[in-house]
């Protein structure tokens, strides 16, 4: 429900306060329009944000938290705060690719 990349980011996001999908494509520059797209899709099928339509034209699309989107966030605040904590020691594990490779033999 959460996993991969982008959707624990978007959820961040939108946990601060409702956005529409431009906002969120700048508050998450690296995602590409249909990873974004798809996510909020998934994400929205799931129950974990509204998807609010505004009749207006051009239509307006706003993107909220859910009571159970809060709930999910929570859960994700412990491992939020142990990344933090660990942060050093992760980005300095074998195999990241700006550690040089072992000299062959």
């Amino acid at each position: 429900m959460i996993g991969g990349k982008w959707k624990a980011l978007l959820l961040w996001q939108i946990h601060k306060a409702p956005a529409r999908f431009g906002e969120l494509k700048r508050l998450v520059p690296d995602i590409s329009e249909k990873m974004l797209i798809q996510q909020l899709r998934e994400m929205a099928a799931d129950g974990i944000v509204h998807r609010q339509v505004f009749p207006e034209v051009p239509p307006r699309v706003e993107y909220s938290i859910t009571d159970f989107g809060i709930e999910l966030d929570n859960a994700l605040i412990p491992l939020a705060r142990w990344g933090k904590q660990h942060a050093v020691r992760t980005e300095r594990r074998p195999g990241k690719a700006d550690v040089p490779a072992p000299p062959a033999s």
